[in-house]
């Protein structure tokens, strides 16, 4: 069967189905402004479940036609047909609700991906060193137009689309598209900006349905709610230009060294429930550093994570630094202020393991993708966490590119890796029978030794000066040094 307006148009059963119960896995196929397949004109589809009447006007050339949409299914698909030109042209739309109400917005499948070819490469070898910069929310201006672009890598899922207050958290309305095998969605929201709450919702491969965080989120709500934050952390003005500049020159490994360990919601609290913010620890710090003769302080893992108790060592956002005492610019302030005052700073890096919350990465498509299946190379029995498989190309560019992203934005001096030994052996904390040799017969985890070599050479290649630390208590020799 097939579905015909009164202008003519023609969508098959199969394809209307996919965009009303949103399973298309490339909706801009369908939604947006197409040429007509016979050359005679252009087709403009949208889905907008709240919209009593929608309209495509023109938006720089007003001799374009303005095409009235027509409603196709009740569940909100619209679209609208003119003969009167061929080719594309930009547009927004005019919605109308239900009180007569009309609001403008240009239409997110109207503009080509933010991803490249390139991008999407280098991301399936594990090299892509800024993927930062590609997934995750990017505030951006295309084509004159400010808004925000998502990506989100999760190649097994069946669909996935960006919710948050401003389309109701409704799954349907803005469906994201794959970006060819890379299994990575793309979308580009125009009119977003910064402050935006948003999740993924994902459809696995069963048909379930899931709530998931940003994994690349560059800040989030403060626990226990955990939406991702739209935040351009690139805004802060530094002023320790001649710190770095010092670092560069000198060796970490051969220079003079204090360090001065610290977690930031219990130090000097300003009540039993209470701890200094950011901005409110960066005075009282640089003081007693000083005061004591310390080179460095080093803060227990700053990355967000939602068990306080824990604290910080099981990340829940790996490229966030904890809302719980301020934001990203207030963490930035806090490490400018402690550069100013000849202070490096250090932090404490979980890449051994990550928790189960089912909001964040375990099983994020439905599989485990993050993780290994099964729990004798993917789980660890004494902290009821998971651990990443350091195999899989994503997941190694996930991990090496936050530690350059800790090194970029918020111009950490050292990394001092959490669990290491967790890390290096298979049969670490486990009994006969309860782990997976190697394909040589040994108990090392040769993926996770390769994996630390190649981030000990991202960082001391790009950022000279930077010290890299393992926690570890085995003899396993110059861990730490350049490979």
């Amino acid at each position: 069967m097939v579905w015909q307006t009164a202008s003519g148009m023609i969508l098959s059963r199969a394809e209307l189905e996919s965009l009303v119960q949103a399973n298309n896995p490339n909706p801009h196929q369908l939604l947006g402004m197409h040429p007509l397949g016979d050359g005679a004109g252009v087709v403009v589809r949208a889905f907008l479940p709240n919209a009593a009447e929608a309209e495509a006007l023109p938006v720089h050339d007003k001799n374009k036609p303005a095409i009235k949409l027509e409603r196709l299914h009740k569940a909100g698909l619209f679209e609208g047909i003119s003969k009167q030109v061929t080719q594309v042209y930009p547009y927004e739309l005019a919605i109308t609700d239900d009180h007569g109400s009309v609001r403008r917005v240009r239409d997110p499948y109207s503009f080509l991906p933010t991803l490249g070819e390139t991008d999407l490469y280098l991301f399936g070898q594990g090299n892509e060193r800024r993927i930062y910069d590609k997934l995750g929310s990017q505030l951006r201006v295309i084509d004159g137009v400010a808004g925000v672009s998502f990506g989100v890598w999760a190649p097994n899922a069946r669909r996935v689309s960006v919710v948050g207050d401003f389309n109701g958290w409704d799954g349907r309305c803005h469906a994201m598209r794959m970006l060819g095998s890379s299994g990575v969605w793309e979308l580009f929201l125009p009119g977003l900006g910064e402050g935006t709450l948003y999740k993924y919702e994902i459809k696995d491969g069963r048909g379930a349905i899931m709530l998931k965080t940003d994994p690349y989120g560059f800040f989030f709500e403060a626990a226990p709610k955990n939406a991702s934050i739209v935040w351009n952390n690139r805004k802060f003005t530094w002023s320790d230009s001649a710190w770095l500049k010092g670092r560069r020159e000198q060796n970490p490994l051969r220079s003079p060294i204090s360090i001065y360990e610290l977690h930031p919601g219990s130090w000097r609290k300003k009540s039993a429930s209470e701890s200094l913010n950011y901005r409110e620890l960066a005075g009282p710090l640089v003081d007693y550093m000083r005061q004591m003769g310390f080179t460095h302080v080093q803060f227990l893992p700053i990355s967000e994570h939602a068990f306080y108790p824990s604290w910080g060592y099981q990340v829940t956002g790996f490229y966030s630094p904890t809302s719980r005492y301020g934001t990203p610019d207030d963490f930035q302030y806090l490490v400018n202020v402690l550069h100013e005052a000849g202070i490096g700073v250090l932090m404490d890096w979980v890449p051994a393991h990550f928790p189960r919350d089912a909001w964040a990465l375990a099983r994020f498509d439905g599989t485990a993708l993050y993780e290994h299946e099964d729990p004798r190379r993917g789980a660890h029995q004494d902290w009821g966490t998971l651990i990443f498989n350091y195999g899989r190309h994503e997941v190694r560019n996930f991990l090496a590119a936050n530690a350059l992203f800790w090194c970029e934005r918020y111009h950490m001096d050292g990394l001092r890796v959490d669990a290491v030994a967790s890390m290096l052996y298979l049969d670490y904390s486990r009994k006969e029978g309860e782990w997976l040799p190697n394909q040589f017969g040994g108990r090392e985890n040769l993926e996770a030794v390769e994996f630390l070599r190649h981030f000990n050479h991202l960082i001391h290649t790009e950022y000279p000066g930077v010290l890299t630390m393992a926690e570890e208590w085995t003899a396993w020799p110059l861990v730490t040094r350049p490979p």
